[in-house]
């Protein structure tokens, strides 16, 4: 790997917001050209896409600009996940062609990602922001608009201890695409693991847990960027919100607890998953979509109960081995 970081754009149909985030990073980039190259993947776009690429490779000097375009338009997660998986440098951060992002991230993430060799997830924090209102916006876990609350700039800190407090307080923090810097040898192996993980609506979560488990994590205090919030990509999708409720995070907590984190933990994630249940969502598909809706809500409230059943047998064994332990001393 000659180059340290892999600056990737996934884009569909969105020239002009494409052109201003290119040339944000051409002035961000200055004096970093060396380090760093720029990736767009075209998921098959109508628009004049192509041309926007094309003239910045031919006006960006001394930047590598590499252009992917997809035979057919197959999906933003799969776009992304190609992003991610062709990266060719040591680190790829994958950014949206949408979002406002400062300056002097850049300089941070190449700052931090040469001064701590054993890295291996970065999270920048960030602001949310209501594209409706544009009233400020965030997780109610968290005070203030500032979606991280787990400060770890340091480096030397538990990082699957790190991705769990983050995980528990905000999902949707840790599966924001643009806040997330990877080590690429470790993302890509969490990729050739899950094959399946492009077609689950938080598989982000996922490739973060698995990177976090294998290396250092940094969340960073300052904010470097904003999230506009109600202009997701997967809320355009139908069905997105019963998957990703009744589905996708459950899959995602299971193939965490496959790869290393505690039952614990990921148990009790999925009982939490409980109190975020949306009846209006759940009744409104289940006038839309009676069979795929029962088909998606009953295997979720089956894994509920055994996840319950879990967590209070550990609590009661833990519970007996305290008890033993007092009397041994006494």
């Amino acid at each position: 790997m000659s180059k340290l970081l892999t600056i990737a754009i996934p884009t569909f149909n969105r020239a002009e917001l494409l052109n201003k985030q290119l040339t944000w990073l051409a002035q961000a980039l200055r004096g970093f050209e060396a380090e760093c190259e720029i990736l767009v993947s075209d998921n098959c776009s109508t628009d004049n896409t192509q041309d926007v690429v094309k003239r910045c490779q031919s006006t960006f000097s001394h930047i590598t600009v590499n252009y992917n375009r997809n035979n057919e338009n197959v999906g933003v997660l799969k776009n992304v996940a190609y992003c991610l998986h062709t990266a060719t440098t040591k680190y790829v951060w994958a950014i949206g062609d949408d979002d406002p992002i400062e300056a002097r991230a850049v300089t941070y993430v190449l700052t931090k990602i040469k001064e701590y060799k054993n890295l291996s997830l970065l999270f920048l924090n960030f602001s949310g922001r209501n594209k409706i209102t544009g009233e400020p916006v965030s997780p109610r876990t968290i005070i203030g608009n500032r979606w991280f609350d787990a400060d770890s700039e340091d480096g030397r800190g538990d990082g699957k201890a790190i991705f769990e407090h983050c995980y528990d307080k905000s999902v949707g923090a840790v599966i924001f695409l643009t806040a997330t810097v990877y080590r690429t040898e470790l993302v890509q192996r969490a990729l050739d693991i899950w094959k399946d993980a492009p077609n689950n609506w938080i598989f982000l979560a996922y490739l973060a847990g698995y990177c976090a488990e294998h290396g250092s994590v940094i969340v960073t205090q300052d904010v470097y960027m904003e999230c506009v919030v109600g202009v997701s990509y997967w809320q355009k999708e139908q069905k997105s919100a019963l998957l990703m409720q009744y589905k996708h995070i459950p899959e995602v907590l299971i193939k965490l607890e496959e790869n290393g984190y505690s039952k614990q933990f990921c148990r009790r994630m999925i009982v939490k998953n409980l109190k975020e249940v949306n009846l209006k969502v759940v009744l409104g598909a289940l006038r839309r979509w009676p069979f795929f809706t029962i088909k998606t809500v009953i295997p979720f409230l089956a894994l509920i109960l055994v996840s319950a059943f879990q967590l209070i047998s550990s609590r009661k064994v833990k519970t007996v081995e305290f008890n033993q332990s007092i009397t041994q001393q006494i």
